[in-house]
């Protein structure tokens, strides 16, 4: 019954006193029967009435002693800080009202089935065995002052005092290690509660991170195309019309695409250029556009029998495209001749986009989001990025995907 008592405390103290108060009701009761039967002891015996009325009285006010005082004391056991000048007052005087009460009447030993355990469970262990022993030798005492033959007490004093202290000790142990469990408990909820948090926010910055880079790759990418094609216009709306004409054609035909992706976007579904059609047909596309917009030669090859990949996959591709030929219309200034080709090689697809243009020095770290971003998408497919230039060479970006035959079917989704 007394592995209970560290088990209120813990949950008392670790913000469920509830919890507490309910299993320490065990010990209200444990105590409540224990002064029932010493009281029924003293009503049978056989002494002075007067005596047994100052032994029943005196074990009596221990009662709202125990429920004013000890039992918040007992519940808070198993925090030694909690020890003071409190825990001191009480345990003596509940000694003293047990002295009383033997004093007057032998039969009021029997308390020290309470007795004994409140002492261990209000004060520091030290102190609350001093008292346990003193307590347990006061029948013989008693019987010893009384004249009477102490020896015939003396073995259930000492036996009574082995039990005490052995139970104190015991009492002491769990209750430590109860509260070394709560504190651990306590601790591992607080963990949770920090990796719950920090796995919120690095949701919430993947999220983040993963719309700039849908943002990028397709309405800012829109958008850039469409301006490039308004000031081509506008610089050709007097000196050719037709041409004009022709590039504001263009832009009407960029705006309705970038308007396609961005409602697709919002509702998170398959860009619509793979929805429709197959990922060569989808950078074919990209192709023809860019050489429609730039009036550049641009060659588009596939090497290997095509097949279906994970649209994940697919997905990662064609971003990887659209951010390759933007950094042509934007950077490339002065190229003649792109070429873009995807490769099906075995266990892996090969994106390869090559432009004549100034390039730069890859080396030295590139600027903007573009290029970070589509080797973080690489990645989320266990793919890489690979960007080669240097000034006067051109440059070459390359994204490899490794592919494992079990995770596509016929129709290019992963199989279950």
């Amino acid at each position: 019954m007394s592995a209970e008592t560290p088990m209120a405390a813990d949950q008392g103290d670790a913000g469920a006193p509830e919890d507490g108060n309910r299993w320490f009701g065990l010990w209200d009761g444990y105590f409540a029967i224990s002064y029932i039967v010493t009281t029924v002891l003293l009503f049978a015996g056989s002494g002075d009435q007067t005596d047994r009325a100052v032994a029943v009285a005196a074990l009596t006010l221990a009662v709202p002693w125990y429920a004013a005082l000890g039992r918040s004391l007992m519940i808070r056991r198993g925090d030694r800080e909690a020890f003071g000048r409190r825990n001191m007052v009480f345990g003596l005087g509940l000694f003293l009202l047990f002295a009383v009460a033997i004093s007057f009447d032998i039969s009021g030993s029997f308390a020290l089935f309470a007795v004994a355990p409140m002492l261990m469970m209000s004060m520091p262990t030290s102190p609350a065995v001093a008292l346990v022993l003193l307590a347990n030798l006061m029948p013989v005492t008693v019987v010893w002052l009384a004249g009477g033959d102490a020896r015939s007490v003396l073995p259930t004093s000492l036996l009574g005092i082995a039990l005490s202290v052995l139970l104190g000790l015991w009492i002491s142990r769990v209750v430590r290690q109860s509260r070394e469990r709560a504190e651990l408990i306590e601790e591992l909820r607080r963990s949770r509660r920090q990796l719950a948090e920090l796995s919120h926010r690095a949701g919430v910055s993947a999220e983040r991170e993963r719309l700039a880079r849908e943002i990028h790759d397709t309405l800012a990418q829109g958008l850039t195309s469409i301006i490039s094609l308004l000031q081509a216009a506008e610089s050709q709306v007097e000196s050719a019309p037709a041409q004009a004409l022709r590039h504001l054609g263009l832009a009407g035909r960029v705006a309705r695409d970038s308007l396609v992706e961005a409602r697709e976007f919002v509702v998170e579904l398959t860009p619509p250029a793979l929805r429709e059609s197959s990922l060569v047909q989808a950078v074919r596309r990209q192709a023809d556009g860019l050489a429609a917009e730039t009036g550049l030669a641009v060659r588009c090859t596939v090497e290997g029998p095509e097949r279906p990949l994970p649209m994940a996959v697919s997905v990662v591709l064609l971003r990887s495209v659209q951010e390759s030929l933007a950094n042509v219309r934007k950077h490339a200034k002065g190229a003649t001749e792109v070429a873009v080709g995807l490769h099906f090689d075995e266990g892996t697809v090969r994106l390869v986009v090559r432009d004549d243009g100034p390039g730069f020095d890859a080396d030295g770290g590139t600027a903007g989001y573009g290029l970070p971003g589509m080797r973080a998408r690489a990645e989320e497919v266990r793919g890489r990025a690979v960007v080669s230039s240097r000034p006067g060479h051109g440059t070459t970006i390359e994204v490899t995907v490794p592919l494992d035959p079990a995770e596509t079917t016929e129709n290019g989704e992963r199989a279950e």
